[in-house]
């Protein structure tokens, strides 16, 4: 357990420990009726599962330790702590009436608790879509960001300036590519990939003009990469 779930835990312990203390201290409204009647523990009951979800929500969310996934979740806590909200003024509604019918009590909190519930699981559901999504585009542009990192690593490897300004060209041709890939880029991804390893082995070796022949080689496939890009989209 996190830092953040054990500073949530904590606040909602004490949140509850509040609410438990005004139920149960707090007099009725009126005197000469018991306020523990059906009515009340309707409302006690349901104001406890909503605090019991909320918190589960909570959880779930703060479990993450990834930021960018943290702040995904962050509209599960939202959502259920509005949920939460609504309960509270209902069931004390509930709680505090005197002679409030038990199944007015039973379908209005049915129908809080229900609305939370079905708000979570879109929520839940946007979450996990947002998440694929992300995966998937981290998956796509992942040949021109690792291609280039490799390629910055070579420019300041490069021994000579010769070397150094053909390495920075292949460099900005990599970084300003469109970072998208696709299967059907897979034949022309490879190719860039061992001409890219040539290139490398050439630079590493000192070797101008091998180098110089690689490059321009490497900078048409990247050219014809992208311009197949742009027929994809």
């Amino acid at each position: 357990m996190n830092k953040r779930m054990k500073y949530y835990g904590a606040a909602w312990l004490i949140a509850f420990g509040i609410f438990n203390v005004i139920a149960f201290v707090a007099p009725g409204v009126d005197p000469t009726l018991s306020k523990f009647n059906a009515a009340f523990w309707i409302g006690y009951v349901s104001i406890a599962v909503a605090f019991i979800g909320q918190l589960i929500c909570a959880l779930i969310a703060l479990k993450e330790e990834n930021n960018q996934k943290l702040f995904y979740n962050i509209s599960l806590i939202s959502v259920s702590y509005t949920g939460l909200i609504v309960m509270l003024l209902i069931g004390a509604l509930c709680m505090a009436i005197p002679g409030l019918p038990y199944w007015v009590g039973i379908i209005a909190c049915v129908l809080v608790l229900g609305f939370t519930a079905i708000s979570v699981i879109k929520a839940s559901a946007a979450i996990d879509e947002v998440n694929r999504i992300d995966k998937k585009i981290k998956e796509q542009t992942f040949f021109i960001k690792a291609l280039t990192v490799d390629a910055d690593q070579l420019v300041v490897s490069a021994k000579t300036p010769e070397l150094k300004e053909q390495a920075k060209k292949i460099y900005d041709a990599i970084r300003y590519s469109d970072p998208m890939s696709n299967p059907a880029l897979s034949g022309i991804e490879d190719q860039i990939s061992e001409k890219f390893a040539a290139f490398s082995a050439a630079v590493n070796k000192g070797d101008a003009d091998s180098a110089k022949t690689t490059a321009d080689e490497l900078l048409l496939l990247i050219h014809n990469r992208n311009q197949k890009c742009k027929l994809l989209k």
